[in-house]
């Protein structure tokens, strides 16, 4: 698996995972999907990468298929922390691709940004997401109850997080 920034080259595959259920079910994505929602979103993550305020990533495989994103939602650099977020492509799920994507995408905001403490926030009904996050080295916080997701949805969710002596074994 690679990552790359995302780009234009990419809204097709960003548009498809609009389309999926599962993730409009547990993701931040409006529904219904306002027009111009992916570019919009591309946009989003192609100012934050200027910004310094968020980052998108593509993951593909060795032949450049699409596996899904690895996207820093918010950067915050004078408090050292980044909230990360993942979503894989229907067609690569179940195969590890998710829990590989979280440790390079958490080992680049250790090493590339210098965070001192990497979260997620993961629905407490997406277990296959929860299981992700403990298997890449995370660990759960606890849950936040009825957090804001989007519109109209309001939903229990565990706050999971890293350190970088996590990452290296250590516990404090």
């Amino acid at each position: 698996m690679r990552l790359e920034r995302l780009s234009n080259r990419h809204v097709a595959d960003l548009a498809e995972l609009t389309e999926d259920p599962q993730v409009l079910r547990f993701t931040r994505i409006p529904e219904p999907l306002p027009a111009g929602f992916v570019r919009s979103w591309l946009d989003r993550y192609e100012t934050g990468e200027q910004d310094g305020t968020s980052a998108g990533f593509a993951a593909l495989d060795d032949a450049g298929a699409f596996l899904g994103i690895g996207l820093a939602v918010d950067i915050d650099r004078d408090a050292g922390e980044v909230e990360l977020g993942y979503i894989v492509a229907a067609s690569a799920r179940g195969r590890g691709v998710g829990s590989e994507l979280l440790r390079r995408l958490t080992a680049w905001a250790f090493e590339a940004l210098g965070a001192e403490r990497v979260v997620l926030i993961i629905d407490v009904e997406n277990t296959a997401s929860s299981r992700m996050a403990a298997r890449a080295g995370y660990v759960r916080e606890g849950v936040m109850r009825s957090l804001f997701i989007k519109p109209g949805v309001r939903r229990d969710a565990e706050l999971w997080s890293q350190l970088p002596s996590d990452a290296r074994g250590e516990r404090r």
